[in-house]
C-alpha cells in the first residue's frame, strides 16, 4: 500500500508543479513561502495565519471522496491504495473514518487539497459569488498559502475561512492565530512588524567532553541559530565555550561538512589542497554509518529506477541538520545504498581536512 501511496504521490506533486497557480497555493517541501508571506502579513496587516489542531486525524475519508468523485481513475487510486482499518490493542479491528493513518504517503498532500478548498469555499461565502479559475488567480495568487496546517489566508476573508473549517469538522487553534495586530506565525518562524522575533531553542543539555559526539553536534547548531538570529552576546559565549571544548573550532560556510562558526564574514582555511588547490581546513566532521540493510534482485533494481534525489540528510533529533554536506536535492553518491540504509544507531565526530565551504 505504502508504494501505491508512493506512485500516486509523485504523479500528483508532477501534475501541481505543472500548474503555477496551484504550484504557489499549496506547498510539500517548502516551507519558506509561508514564512515570507506571514511577514508581509505582520507588516502590513494583509494576511491571516491559522493553525489547525489535530488537523490529519479529522480529514475524513467522506471530505476526500466528495473532493475527487468527479475523477475516478483518481478516485480508484486513492480509495484503492487507503487503509481502510486499523488493529488496535485493546479495541481489536477498527474501521477508519478518518482519510489516513500515520504513516501514509497521501496523508499531509490530501490534507492540504481539503484546507485549500476549504479556504475558497470560505472565501466564496464572504464574496457571495462563485470564483472562476481566472478570478482566484487573479485575485489571491500570492494571498492564499497551505503548507499542511499551516494556512496563509486575507484578513478580509478570515472569519468567513474559519466559519467554512468548522462547517466540515476541523479546529482553529485560535491561540495559535493571528489576525489581529502586529504579529503572525506560520511553519515555526514568528514575526512582528515584519521582523523575526523566533526564539531559538536550547534542545539539550551543552556537552561536557568532546566524547559526547551527539551533545557537540548540538551545540554546534545552536552556536549557529543563535548567530543568525542576531543574538550575538550568545552566539559570543557559545564560541569561547566550544574554543575550550573542542581546540580545533574553523570558520565555515552553512554548507561545509565540518563542525564550526558560521559567519555572514565567509570562512577561513589553513592550505591548499595539494591535487585540486581548493581550501582546506581542519576541523571535526560527522561520522555516522547507516545500519546493514542488504536489498537485492527484483527490489535494488526499483530501488536504482525509480530512486528520487534524496533531501539534506536530517539529524534533528541531534538539533543538527548539516551532515554530509549535500545541498539540497543533490544527485545521490552513496555508493552503498543497497547495502546499508536508514537512521545510524550512533554517531561520532572525527578530527581531519575538509572543505570550509
Amino acid at each position: 500500500m505504502q508504494f501505491a501511496q508512493q506512485g500516486v504521490f509523485r504523479r500528483i506533486i508532477q501534475r501541481i508543479e505543472e500548474d503555477s497557480f496551484l504550484f504557489n497555493t499549496v506547498g510539500f517541501e517548502d516551507q519558506e513561502p509561508n514564512r515570507i508571506l506571514a511577514r508581509k502579513g505582520s507588516y502590513d496587516g494583509s494576511l491571516a495565519t491559522l493553525d489547525l489542531s489535530e488537523a490529519s486525524d479529522r480529514v475524513s475519508n467522506q471530505h476526500v471522496r466528495a473532493m475527487i468523485l468527479d475523477y475516478p481513475h483518481l478516485f480508484e487510486a486513492v480509495q484503492g491504495s487507503r487503509s481502510r482499518k486499523a488493529d488496535v490493542p485493546g479495541h481489536g479491528i477498527v474501521s477508519l473514518a478518518k482519510f489516513a493513518s500515520m504513516g501514509s504517503a497521501l496523508c499531509f498532500p490530501f490534507e492540504a487539497f481539503v484546507f485549500t478548498t476549504l479556504v475558497f469555499m470560505g472565501i466564496e461565502q464572504e464574496l457571495n459569488t462563485p470564483l472562476s479559475r481566472s478570478k482566484a488567480i487573479r485575485l489571491f495568487s500570492g494571498r492564499v498559502r497551505v503548507f499542511g496546517d499551516d494556512l496563509i489566508v486575507p484578513r478580509e476573508h478570515v472569519l468567513s475561512v474559519i466559519d467554512s473549517l468548522e462547517t466540515f469538522g476541523f479546529k482553529v487553534n485560535v491561540s495559535k492565530s493571528f489576525w489581529t495586530g502586529r504579529f503572525r506565525e506560520s511553519c515555526g518562524k514568528e514575526y512582528y512588524d515584519g521582523s523575526d522575533v523566533s526564539i531559538t531553542k536550547v534542545r539539550q543539555v551543552l556537552p561536557a567532553t568532546r566524547q559526547d559526539a551527539s551533545g557537540v553536534i548540538a551545540a554546534v547548531s545552536l552556536r549557529n541559530r543563535f548567530y543568525w538570529s542576531g543574538l550575538w552576546r550568545s552566539a559570543a559565549w557559545m564560541d569561547n565555550y566550544l574554543d575550550r571544548l573542542l581546540k580545533v573550532y574553523p570558520s565555515v560556510a552553512p554548507s561545509s561538512p565540518l563542525l564550526g562558526r558560521e559567519s555572514a564574514l565567509g570562512y577561513g582555511f589553513q592550505k591548499l589542497d595539494p591535487r585540486y588547490h581548493s581550501p582546506l581546513a581542519k576541523g571535526y566532521r560527522v561520522v555516522a554509518q547507516a545500519p546493514r540493510d542488504f536489498l537485492d534482485g527484483s527490489g535494488a533494481l526499483l530501488k536504482c529506477l525509480t530512486r528520487d534525489p534524496p533531501l539534506e540528510p536530517e539529524f534533528e533529533l541531534l538539533g543538527y541538520r548539516k551532515v554530509s554536506g549535500l545541498p539540497i536535492n543533490a544527485p545521490s553518491v552513496d555508493s552503498e545504498h543497497l547495502e546499508r540504509t536508514g537512521r545510524p544507531k550512533r554517531v561520532s565526530i572525527k578530527l581531519g581536512w575538509a572543505s570550509p565551504y
